[in-house]
């Protein structure tokens, strides 16, 4: 029978066996996380909060969709460039939970945006008449502050569930941060309060939602499709076009993640990047070149930025 013990300390293994390309994956990390972060603080301060043409619910969600992107990046990338620079490779369990808790809470944010966003675009075309009524200054705020709430209250139910699980193998991890699928495997006993919770937290915070945004764009594309109007059909489908790519890109980077088998570290890994660095990295991306409003205000913060040296 083997020895059920509580992990002090975890040993963090990623990029094994690589040691040449240490230096290049330090920088290919590093650029991603000031990139992503330039980027969604751009998107956020000068685009939305300085343009009052963008004080619309729709921007509001996209500015907390940077919210969420620059917090995923620095959740994760800051504690691996600490470990490749310093080759200090131990994590205490704190750190890990600690870690594992605002991973979880910023992935059920995101997930429940997502869903709201698309809701955002449903209320617009389907039902433009009262879009303002619904979607007014007080209901908006009451929707984000409720995303958040809901989803720290997941991230204090779940790792709630972790701590409770035994620890019996070994206590290296084979990723570049605490996530819930490398800790399950240190792990020989999980609690029926595990199991709960993590039915709980898929159920209601990624199919639930995944499938009310199926059905928010099913029956978009049916007003769409009623449209008579050429112009008016390229216009609403430009408005989703940008939401559907990232939702897109979301769901099946997790899920795929999800369902690679625990032997594939390599792949594991992979999708793991693509997840929670180059995803949140592009999503401002895609807004900027697919929303002409956007492109308009940053296109005007350029000019003046340009033209305010000139001008002295």
């Amino acid at each position: 029978m083997k020895n059920e013990t509580s992990l002090k300390n975890f040993y963090m293994l990623p990029f094994s066996g690589e040691t040449r390309s240490k230096p290049f994956i330090t920088a290919f990390f590093f650029l991603i996380y000031v990139v992503g972060v330039l980027i969604n603080s751009s998107i956020i301060t000068y685009v939305i909060c300085l343009e009052v043409q963008l004080h619309k619910p729709m921007y509001l969600f996209i500015s907390h969709l940077s919210i969420v992107d620059i917090f995923y990046t620095s959740v994760t990338v800051p504690k691996l460039l600490h470990m490749l620079l310093s080759r200090n490779h131990i994590v205490s369990s704190a750190q890990c939970y600690t870690q594992l808790f605002f991973f979880l809470s910023v992935a059920a944010t995101e997930e429940i945006l997502l869903f709201i966003m698309a809701y955002d675009r449903y209320v617009a075309i389907c039902n433009p008449l009262h879009y303002h009524q619904i979607l007014n200054y007080r209901n908006c705020s009451l929707i984000t502050n409720g995303i958040w709430t809901v989803a720290f209250l997941n991230s204090v139910m779940f790792v709630t569930s972790v701590l409770n699980m035994s620890s019996c193998h070994s206590n290296v991890i084979h990723q570049f941060f605490c996530d819930p699928k490398s800790l399950t495997k240190t792990t020989c006993r999980t609690t029926q309060l595990f199991f709960a919770v993590t039915f709980v937290e898929f159920l209601t915070l990624a199919f639930v939602p995944l499938m009310c945004t199926f059905i928010s764009y099913f029956q978009i594309f049916s007003v769409i499709s009623k449209m008579r109007i050429k112009e008016s059909r390229k216009k609403s489908i430009s408005t989703c076009s940008s939401h559907i790519t990232i939702i897109t890109m979301y769901y099946g980077a997790g899920l795929i993640g999800y369902f690679i088998p625990l032997y594939s570290e390599v792949l594991d890994i992979i999708f793991n990047t693509i997840y929670t660095n180059i995803i949140p990295m592009i999503n401002p991306i895609i807004y900027s070149l697919q929303n002409s409003n956007i492109q308009s205000a940053l296109l005007r913060l350029v000019r003046e930025k340009v033209s305010r040296p000139v001008s002295k």
